[in-house]
């Protein structure tokens, strides 16, 4: 009933499928002005991810930044283990109508259960 009609492609020279390879690039940083190697490896793995931009800062300037914002630290509260009778750090304030347990004390229970 239907006539296979044969359809030709052309082709362009270029392998659309052929894997790119990436040679290892060095870059200065931004911030400390240092050199560093954006391998080959991290390369593949940008384009993977479909990242645009190669990186401006070196590892040690991108952890800095990242941590820059991070959060105070931590308030602690004191108390009396109400178990051992020893002292106990919490990170939140105790109520006083609730048992606090020092760290040993917390375990033990917890493993109790």
């Amino acid at each position: 009933m239907y006539e296979e009609e044969e359809v030709k492609v052309e082709e362009t020279g270029a392998e659309e499928s052929a894997p790119t390879e990436y040679v290892d690039k060095v870059i200065v940083c931004v911030d400390c002005k240092k050199e560093f190697t954006f391998t080959a490896g991290e390369q593949a793995f940008y384009a993977e991810k479909g990242y645009q931009n190669e990186p401006k800062r070196c590892k040690a300037c991108r952890d800095a930044k990242k941590n820059r914002g991070s959060a105070e630290p931590r308030q602690y509260y004191y108390a009396t283990c109400s178990e051992c009778g020893g002292e106990a750090r919490l990170p939140f304030q105790p109520d006083p109508e609730k048992p606090v347990y020092c760290d040993a004390c917390f375990e033990k229970r917890r493993r109790a259960r």
